[in-house]
């Protein structure tokens, strides 16, 4: 029988194989270790490959894509759908193998190693920043509790901590010991921070793309490489509205009777690339106030009727847009006249 479309259920060691011939009939339906999956691929005939698009879908993606397999992943809600009753791998694999082959099914584009990498720089600094914060913000909180409150910033934290004795309320020596270590845990953190970010900076610097978007008001190294790494093919994307939509910055919807009912955004898609535009909006906003040229009138026209917060909303999805356009198009930010 001639397999023509495989749906690969992933785990971590036991993976299930579902696979049909072209009249829709079962033609396989066993289970791989890990150590087979590549050879058992290797050895089939060219054929469609549906996966979901979760934890190392990428990379076996890429490994499958070698032997001339056509590999799609897709997101995992829209797959569900398709899951008969009871949920195990067996059906979870069928149902891949039966969201694949509908014509209206949307897919994810397989990322190569390169971008994985840079938005592994990202993660990681992410990480590094949340524990940054937190170790600043206990260090306040023993602080605190000796009455003493310190100004925000970690630059402003770190000078009070080696400060001498006496400026800082001729604290009791064992709170000092306990902080020691704190201190130097934040001391740090902030380096390693620093590194990741020099890296980050010197792939801006090779990337076209990440290059380019950078033209836009709002955005910066880390928004530029990280939405040039998420992005594997811009032309996916119907226009720059639905990409905004990807990015869960339109309006939730719910709607009947003939009325339309719109909420708060819907937060859908990556969660990180949306906080990066929303953070560039806000930087926008703050310098269209003191700017005051026509360019930013719009801006400043929306903040006369709408809060702040979602005027940067607005602004991030109009950014999103705009990036889209410069990725899909291959061209740089242009001012337009007032």
């Amino acid at each position: 029988m001639q397999i023509t479309t495989i749906g690969l259920d992933l785990a971590k060691n036991v993976f299930q194989v579902h696979g049909i011939d072209h009249e829709g009939k079962v033609g396989v339906r066993r289970s791989l270790r890990r150590s087979e999956v590549v050879d058992y691929f290797g050895k089939l005939p060219s054929c469609l490959v549906g996966i979901e698009a979760c934890a190392t879908a990428h990379h076996w993606a890429r490994e499958i894509g070698r032997f001339g397999h056509t590999v799609r992943l897709m997101p995992p809600a829209y797959v569900k759908p398709y899951v008969k009753r009871n949920k195990n791998d067996m059906a979870d694999a069928e149902a891949i193998c039966e969201a694949v082959t509908r014509p209206n099914m949307r897919f994810v584009a397989v990322k190569t190693a390169a971008q994985q990498s840079v938005l592994m720089l990202h993660r990681c600094r992410a990480l590094l920043v949340r524990q940054r914060t937190m170790l600043a913000n206990a260090i306040r909180a023993h602080l605190a509790e000796f009455g003493i409150a310190m100004p925000q910033g970690i630059r402003t934290l770190l000078m009070a901590l080696n400060a001498p004795k006496d400026a800082v309320n001729n604290l009791p020596e064992l709170v000092r010991i306990a902080l020691t270590p704190m201190t130097a845990s934040l001391i740090e953190l902030g380096q390693r921070i620093k590194a990741l970010e020099i890296e980050i900076a010197r792939e801006h610097r090779g990337n076209e793309t990440s290059r380019r978007l950078e033209t836009i008001p709002g955005f910066g190294v880390m928004t530029s490489t990280a939405m040039a790494a998420t992005v594997t093919d811009p032309t996916a994307f119907k226009s720059g509205r639905e990409f905004a939509a990807w990015l869960g910055l339109t309006p939730r919807e719910s709607s009947w009777g003939g009325k339309q009912r719109l909420g708060g955004i819907t937060k859908m898609g990556d969660g990180y690339l949306r906080t990066l535009l929303v953070v560039g909006a806000t930087a926008v906003i703050r310098f269209a106030r003191e700017e005051g040229s026509a360019k930013t009138a719009w801006i400043r026209k929306l903040m006369e009727r709408k809060p702040a917060k979602v005027v940067a909303v607005a602004l991030a999805n109009k950014m999103a847009r705009i990036a889209w356009a410069l990725m899909a198009r291959g061209e740089v930010y242009r001012v337009i006249p007032a």
